[in-house]
């Protein structure tokens, strides 16, 4: 076949070219399986002069490329020529489509903000398993087996080992025993609980653990830190105080109020004229923590501390139902 023949061919089948079906059997009359390109390829090996057969693979290349381009070419000029007749089919004039912008959920928007204030005192945030050894759980947290402090925790089981995690405190013993203190940690996740869905109950819901370990670290070091929390979250003129209480990990043990941050602690019916609101619990880690860590605990202090994000965003947003958080109404949600 000769070269030059074959190239105002090609020119003048593209010239003729006028939808996808011309351009696609276009391109298997050249580059098919039993196209002219093979066909001439295999006309190649019948040539003995080595160097004659080295200039006809050359044209033959050339005439690959050029084919190439005009291929390309043509492609380009259907896509636009199909481009401009759905055009034609749209009435221009009329309005564009509204589009929204998405946003935060608001509880995601609460626990990057608790996350946050930790973050600018000096902690780092760990994570651990949402499916958790029954040992981290509960056992290694001075939870002992059949003790009545496990009825605080309505557990989803898995089998006599694993559990869907109660808290995120199992962390605090997954940090513990891979590192040693100086240790200064938030622990952010989901948790799981079998509780009945209703106003400020659901078996979803979030937490952050916060813990520090060191030398000498004290119960005024643990208020001063919560403190600062509050009042970063909350605003600065609400006052904090400490309750006793128990947990089994910690000792002593604290519940966390918060000044009303609807009635500024003069009493209304959100606080039940107490004028104060529980936000999180809290105390010294318990030596027998420690001990399971292998910590000594004649050396090392720490305390300890855990709220619930729900909890934190109700109080911070006037929010009535914990519900609301998982319908998805996009008039709640679109309010933050």
């Amino acid at each position: 076949m000769d070269i030059s023949l074959l190239k105002e061919q090609i020119k003048n089948e593209a010239d003729l070219i006028k939808n996808e079906i011309d351009l696609r059997n276009f391109s298997s009359k050249y580059r098919g399986s039993n196209g002219i390109f093979n066909q001439l390829f295999q006309d190649l090996k019948n040539i003995q002069n080595k160097d004659e057969r080295k200039q006809k693979g050359k044209e033959i290349n050339d005439l690959k490329l050029f084919f190439d381009e005009i291929w390309t070419q043509k492609e380009k000029e259907l896509i636009e020529k199909l481009r401009l007749e759905e055009l034609k089919q749209i009435d221009l004039t009329l309005p564009a489509y509204e589009v929204k912008k998405g946003k935060l959920h608001p509880l995601t928007k609460v626990m990057e903000e608790i996350k946050s204030i930790f973050l600018r005192m000096g902690f780092s945030i760990a994570e651990g398993p949402d499916i958790e050894a029954d040992y981290y759980n509960f056992e290694a947290l001075n939870f002992p087996k059949d003790h009545p402090s496990r009825d605080m925790h309505d557990t989803f089981r898995i089998d006599d080992s694993y559990i869907l995690r109660t808290h995120t405190s199992p962390i605090q013993i997954r940090t513990m025993e891979k590192f040693k203190p100086p240790l200064k940690i938030i622990a952010p996740g989901r948790v799981f609980r079998r509780d009945a869905i209703d106003a400020s109950h659901s078996p979803v819901f979030h937490q952050v653990e916060g813990f520090m370990v060191d030398k000498n670290i004290r119960f005024s070091d643990l208020k001063g830190v919560l403190d600062l929390f509050t009042k970063e979250i909350f605003g600065k003129n609400l006052n904090t105080r400490f309750r006793p209480s128990f947990f089994p990990f910690t000792e002593p043990s604290a519940e966390v109020d918060v000044q009303c941050v609807n009635c500024m602690g003069k009493g209304c019916p959100a606080c039940k004229y107490t004028g104060w609101l529980e936000i999180l619990g809290a105390g010294m880690i318990h030596p027998n923590v420690f001990r399971a860590v292998k910590y000594d605990p004649k050396k090392w202090t720490g305390f300890a501390f855990g709220m619930g994000v729900e909890r934190i965003a109700m109080l911070k947003y006037g929010i009535n139902d914990l519900r609301l958080f998982y319908e998805n109404d996009l008039r709640f949600l679109g309010q933050f």
